[in-house]
């Protein structure tokens, strides 16, 4: 029988999933808020006003902007604004600061304003089409940056923005045909050949943003995201020495602090990469600076927890973080901070809502409800709503922050077989539904992500290059794939010969309790990481995972320190899956003989 779906606690304003929070694969070069060129061009449209009263303020505001003083120029801007509220270059000039200083919803206010109030509109718009696209607003980005191309139709920044606002909405084809042309017209301008690279990396194709990314610092062997992008693709090549290298030097030239703390969380991934987990869970902190274009806020006003600080007998809040597989990964080290917190302790811990359940099951002695995430001025905050308002806590953390003291080393993983636990009822009601499906050994098979963004597909195979697993005989494969998987499921059965079964009566995305319970009445769980694999793995169920080159998670080892009961099957080179299907088919085979 079907369990019902649990209602949710949270607000319904709540954003019941925040988007995963990982380093871009990519850095995008789109000019500068307040390039030099528009900075000249109001120098020279300033020079012609100064019988104006408010000439000399707006001067002081460019001179304060070209010397990286944000909060200078915004506050020469206000008072030229206050002398004439009606200054078009004033309201231009106070977006531009405004943005700089991180402030990115009054950023925007500012240049509308100056859009309605100045004369040529192009400049103002390619501005405000660049905070679109750092607000992850590619379509209005877009729209902005054919404005400005328009006016300027061979300008190759134009090109530049308009190619990667269309890339971000998945158009790599028309993003290749704006960049060719511009290109062949200005093959000496880096940032067209840094673009590009990213739209073929955007794709999988690693091995040829390193040519394009190489091309462009040999343009400007001083073009820090460039260098950033090339190390990054070295890292998913299975260079993360090469990775390291790239990633200081990109950090050395690097001058902008949101710029910095992207690189940072960058070079967090490949220090994991390389071993060196203690200095990449350091770094990881850039995740949480202000100065971070893409963090999430947290409204809580308790002290934070830092490293070194005694837990013995504290209350301590625990807020889940990043996507939800991350969420189930970071809970390995919560019976550690239990232990650490001691018998008079409390651990407030929340979590995604569909994980609520597990987790209460999990650690009983925790009080654990639903976090709610709002976009609030144009970011992801988090909250607990759950917690009472009057409880009393010492601490509290992101989960992820807590690794810096608890998971230093692979040595510190302890050999724990689980750390999560399915409703033992339901595991018994599963392991007698999954009598109605083909002889063998219950095999779940995972093999995408619902996930589209940030083009998360180049993880994971295609469905085709699953043939050799799915042949092998006596095996019972079980559909353990959440979202829209039937055209897959009619594949194997019409191409294949090969039936994966699909279990009735559950919800595979939104029943994450009952996920972890028909995951511990199988046998085997196969595929990539994702919040089912997670799951099944956290909850001590023997899973194949099919990783890539470069993955931090396995912290410079072969295994999956997180998960003792995981094997870990590893393509020889990025997108290279005819190898490692062939291995697991092998293992598979093996499995199914053994029983």
């Amino acid at each position: 029988m079907p369990r019902k779906a649990q209602p949710s606690a949270t607000s319904p304003h709540a954003l019941q999933t925040a988007a995963p929070m990982r380093p871009r694969l990519t850095a995008d070069a789109l000019g500068k808020s307040g390039s030099n060129d528009a900075l000249l061009k109001l120098n020279s449209a300033i020079s012609e006003l100064k019988a104006l009263s408010a000439a000399p303020m707006l001067q002081r505001a460019v001179d304060a902007i070209r010397a990286e003083d944000a909060k200078g120029g915004c506050e020469w801007a206000l008072k030229a604004l206050e002398q004439d509220e009606r200054s078009g270059f004033g309201w231009y000039l106070l977006a531009i600061a405004l943005e700089r200083a991180g402030d990115f919803p009054s950023s925007i206010k500012a240049y509308q304003s100056a859009l309605k109030l100045l004369p040529d509109h192009a400049d103002v718009a390619n501005d405000l089409g660049r905070l679109a696209f750092r607000l992850g607003m590619a379509p209005q980005a877009e729209s902005l940056f054919r404005h400005f191309l328009a006016r300027y139709p061979d300008h190759p920044e134009g090109a530049n923005n308009l190619a990667c606002a269309i890339r971000d909405q998945g158009r790599h084809g028309e993003a290749v045909e704006i960049l060719r042309p511009a290109i062949v017209k200005t093959p000496d301008v880096p940032m067209l050949w840094n673009t590009m690279g990213t739209v073929v990396s955007d794709q999988g194709d690693f091995a040829n943003g390193l040519v394009f990314f190489q091309e462009a610092l040999r343009l400007d062997p001083a073009f820090p995201k460039a260098r950033y992008n090339l190390g990054n693709a070295k890292l998913l090549l299975g260079d993360a020495d090469g990775a390291i290298v790239e990633c200081e030097t990109a950090l050395s030239g690097v001058l902008a602090e949101d710029e910095r703390q992207m690189m940072r969380l960058a070079r967090s991934t490949i220090l994991m990469a390389l071993g060196r987990s203690g200095e990449g869970w350091d770094d990881y902190e850039a995740r949480l600076h202000p100065q971070f274009n893409e963090r999430t806020e947290f409204m809580f006003s308790h002290p934070r927890w830092e490293p070194g600080c005694d837990l013995a007998g504290k209350s301590l809040l625990v807020v889940g973080e990043q996507g939800l597989g991350d969420e189930v990964l970071f809970a390995n080290l919560l019976p550690d901070v239990i232990e650490r917190l001691g018998p008079t302790g409390r651990l407030i811990l929340a979590v995604e809502t569909r994980l609520v359940p597990i987790f209460k099951r999990a650690f009983p002695q925790a009080e654990v409800g639903p976090h709610a995430t709002y976009i609030i001025g144009g970011r992801l905050t988090r909250a607990a709503p759950f917690a009472s308002e009057g409880a009393h806590v010492d601490f509290w953390t992101p989960m992820g922050s807590l690794l810096r003291e608890f998971r230093r080393s692979v040595e510190a993983f302890p050999a724990r077989a689980a750390f999560l636990a399915a409703d033992p009822g339901r595991v018994a009601h599963w392991r007698e539904v999954l009598r109605q499906a083909p002889p063998g050994p219950k095999v779940g098979l995972l093999w995408k992500s619902a996930v589209s963004k940030d083009s998360r597909h180049r993880y994971f195979s295609p469905f085709e290059t699953w043939a050799p697993v799915l042949a092998q005989r006596g095996v019972s494969f079980v559909n353990m794939q959440y979202g829209d998987c039937a055209e897959e499921l009619a594949l194997a059965k019409r191409d294949l010969g090969v039936e994966i079964w699909s279990p009735p009566g559950i919800d595979l995305k939104q029943d994450l309790d009952d996920v972890a319970a028909l995951s511990s009445a199988l046998d085997l769980v196969v595929g990539f990481s994702n919040a089912t694999l997670n799951i099944a793995a956290a909850c001590g169920v023997p899973n194949f995972l099919i990783s890539t080159p470069g993955a931090w998670p396995r912290l410079g080892t072969t295994t999956y320190p997180w998960y003792p009961k995981t094997r870990v099957f590893l393509p020889p080179g990025f997108g290279e899956w005819g190898p490692v299907m062939a291995e697991v088919a092998d293992a598979l085979g093996s499995f199914a003989a053994e029983r």
